[in-house]
């Protein structure tokens, strides 16, 4: 019988200041409570919102940080089945090229920080950001890659490769 949870879909925003450190949120909310994360958000469907649309939108509302769509590169696209055994995720994932000049003030969904590529390994991330999401940034986050991620609780996080473009020679 096939996992009936809901579909959800969401975009990430992977930002940086100028001296190249990324900005993360310690959320104070599901999912991912406790944990940090790159700022995103659920794109609001009964609208009608592009990926796109709800990047520049949650970059705005979550840090003031105004973006367009052109300072946008979406590099990554990725379902995740089963993620904390509630629902499943298509994740749109976009790196802004416009660097951030300050860190953000404190919002309800939780506080910022600027950290380092290599200090990321010693905070409490998700586990599908540290197996499936930061090592796509480090590879992909000039090209495209489409993943899908098998979450299911209680089994290791599997990733798989659909596609790569352009594909590598």
């Amino acid at each position: 019988m096939p996992n009936t949870l809901p579909y959800k879909i969401a975009v990430l925003v992977f930002l940086e200041n100028a001296a190249g450190e990324h900005l993360l949120i310690l959320r104070s909310k599901a999912p991912n409570k406790g944990a940090w994360s790159p700022i995103g958000g659920k794109l609001e469907m009964a609208t009608g919102e592009s990926p796109f649309e709800c990047a520049v939108r949650e970059t705005r509302e979550e840090t003031g940080h105004l973006v367009t769509a052109a300072d946008l590169h979406l590099f990554s696209v990725i379902a995740e089945k089963a993620y904390e055994g509630q629902s499943h995720w298509l994740m749109f994932l976009f790196r802004c090229r416009k660097p951030l000049a300050s860190l953000p003030a404190d919002i309800a969904e939780g506080r910022f920080g600027f950290f380092s590529r290599k200090s990321l390994e010693l905070l409490e991330i998700p586990e599908t950001d540290r197996t499936a999401l930061w090592p796509t940034y480090d590879r992909y986050k000039d090209c495209f890659v489409s993943l899908k991620a098998d979450c299911q609780p209680g089994k290791p996080v599997r990733v798989e490769i659909e596609e790569i473009t352009p594909s590598p020679i």
